[in-house]
């Protein structure tokens, strides 16, 4: 058994002398794991390196298998955020969500479409925080978990939608969240595809999204939001003070 496919690298763990346990993403194999043989060792350690976009050759003698690896670099996004601590708290971020959310080696070829935007644009990194907030909105989607943002929920009206249920996912308006309105989570309007983005506006969208990842995505299996998302977060809020 072996496939060849680009593979988002998203951990790449040490694992005897020199060899790594590497996750991957592809389009059509989804969350894969394998042997990357010298995977961290001198020589191959930087094209194992998580947000790196790779060739990767699986072989394995059965498809159950753990099976190993051999790739060749084509995009050295890791490197290329070392020296913006933003941009590596997306990386990493993204990584882990994506590791952590998505089951092994069934395909999410949109998941998979989004992720290979985003780090293709990690450098303009005001859009890419508003990228990967409805990435990791459309992840939510694709596990059956999508938020409902068309309309209000208390109104039925498509206007003046300014919150979200954290019970429900779906849209509230300003004018009909009433008494409610501290217990609602906020919806920035460039979800809605409406407007410009600032600092406070990916906050609000990170702790959206971030709000049902933890509660379905990564709650359903008692599993807490990776503490990358967290540190992400953290530094985006920084921003919005």
């Amino acid at each position: 058994m072996e496939w060849e496919a680009p593979a988002i690298i998203l951990s790449a763990r040490p694992y005897g002398e020199g060899d790594a346990i590497a996750s991957v993403l592809t389009e059509e194999h989804g969350v894969h794991r394998g042997l990357a043989r010298g995977g961290a060792s001198s020589r191959h350690a930087a094209v194992w390196q998580g947000g790196n976009l790779v060739q990767v050759r699986w072989v394995g003698r059965l498809a159950d298998q753990l099976g190993s690896y051999t790739g060749e670099l084509v995009h050295a996004a890791a490197a290329l955020a070392l020296d913006d601590a933003l941009t590596l708290a997306m990386l990493t971020s993204v990584c882990a969500v994506a590791e952590g959310a998505l089951p092994e080696r069934q395909p999410h070829p949109r998941v998979f479409a989004g992720m290979l935007h985003l780090l293709a644009n990690l450098a303009h990194r005001e859009e890419a925080l508003a990228d990967l907030v409805r990435w990791e909105a459309a992840l939510l989607a694709e596990l059956g978990y999508g938020l409902d943002l068309a309309r209000c929920a208390v109104t039925g009206s498509g206007e003046d939608l300014a919150f979200v249920s954290p019970k429900t996912g779906r849209a509230v308006s300003a004018g009909a969240a009433g008494a409610w309105k501290p217990r609602l989570l906020r919806l920035p309007a460039f979800l809605l595809g409406q407007g410009p983005a600032g600092p406070a506006d990916w906050r609000d969208g990170l702790r959206l999204t971030g709000h049902f990842l933890a509660r379905d995505a990564f709650g359903h299996h008692h599993r807490p939001l990776p503490p990358a998302r967290q540190l992400l977060y953290d530094r985006v809020a920084d921003l919005a003070e």
